[in-house]
């Protein structure tokens, strides 16, 4: 009877040890979740109170820069970086017919995909001091485009406001969004954005956005 005593108590022991382990990974899930949303929600309340420095426009579709020639109308101060956009000739064009000065036009064509879009721009913001910008690309696109954003963008303190041009697209799959923020983190910790696979056909089709 001990013996059988002393097993139940072993037993019993056993699975209240096993039971405090498993509230303590839940409890830290709890604090990590709950981290991510409040500072989150930091970072877009601080993007709606910053007034933003500079318009980054996504390549990817000429309407964007038709778009974004007829938004930098209303923001005369601002500088207008172009992304991997239209070719220079024609992007050029856009914003001189909407009388925007070709000194306010920054136009680089160094990102091959959305995560590079923002890779290959957030250094320059930083040693231009941009701390907020406006952030353009079609509706369709924005969901992924904010979620690379906040990422990398986010890393360096740079906010941004979303500024979703309308269309009849539906929006991207949410395999793109996942993937692209994995591609995020990977840059931010590795400085590597994983562009390199498309090299590798095979891997590009898993990995790989295409552009826009």
């Amino acid at each position: 009877m001990r013996s059988q005593s002393a097993a139940r108590n072993a037993t019993n022991s056993r699975r209240y040890r096993s039971a405090r382990r498993q509230r303590r990974k839940f409890w830290w899930l709890k604090v990590i979740i709950v981290s991510l949303f409040v500072g989150l929600l930091y970072y877009h309340i601080n993007a709606l109170i910053l007034q933003p420095q500079a318009i980054l426009v996504l390549g990817g579709s000429p309407e964007r820069e038709a778009f974004a020639a007829e938004f930098a109308q209303n923001h005369p101060k601002l500088p207008v970086w172009v992304s991997s956009g239209s070719p220079a000739d024609y992007a050029r064009w856009v914003f001189a017919e909407s009388e925007i000065p070709g000194d306010r036009v920054h136009l680089d064509y160094r990102a091959v995909d959305t995560v590079t879009n923002f890779t290959s721009l957030v250094d320059d913001f930083e040693d231009q001091n941009i701390r907020s910008l406006y952030l353009i690309t079609s509706d369709y696109h924005m969901r992924r485009a904010r979620t690379i954003g906040t990422i990398v963008l986010g890393s360096r303190g740079i906010e941004f406001e979303a500024v979703p041009i309308p269309s009849d697209l539906p929006k991207e799959p949410l395999g793109k969004v996942a993937r692209d923020a994995a591609r995020s983190f990977l840059w931010v910790t590795t400085g590597r954005t994983g562009a390199s696979l498309k090299n590798h056909p095979s891997l590009q089709s898993r990995f790989l956005s295409p552009h826009p």
